[in-house]
């Protein structure tokens, strides 16, 4: 993999299978699907859909920070939805984490997820300062 480089986080829960919790290729970072892992069990987080897209959220800004970016340096993001009456509710959480300009971005419903999980999200980032691990 020349002139890519895998990025960690103990502060998000291990990939659960063959996959880089994120890579960074050229001053870009690709974070993996997140899913509401517990980074500490490695368990689905109980509680309503707000409590676990927070967890996404968390996990994703903790592999972003990993990786030297952060949530104003994402500029796309995909979330797969199981149920796309969530809509509204994921949108409310999403909104505290992301400001204008927004990323661009899709929402696509999906069967299912790994682990039962209702929601799933990836983003793309720019790399806005050294790592730090």
């Amino acid at each position: 993999m020349s002139g890519l480089s895998q990025v960690t986080s103990s502060r998000a829960p291990s990939a659960i299978g063959p996959y880089s919790q994120a890579v960074v290729a050229d001053g870009w970072v690709f974070v993996s699907g997140q899913i509401p892992l517990d980074p500490v069990s490695g368990m689905l987080v109980e509680g309503d859909l707000s409590q676990q897209m927070t967890r996404v959220l968390e996990n994703i800004g903790a592999i972003l920070t990993s990786a030297g970016s952060g949530f104003e340096s994402v500029v796309k993001s995909t979330l797969y939805l199981t149920d796309m009456a969530d809509f509204t509710t994921v949108n409310d959480v999403y909104a505290r984490y992301f400001k204008p300009p927004y990323p661009a971005r899709a929402t696509v419903g999906v069967a299912s997820l790994p682990k039962g999980a209702r929601v799933e999200m990836d983003v793309v980032a720019r790399i806005t300062c050294e790592t730090s691990g």
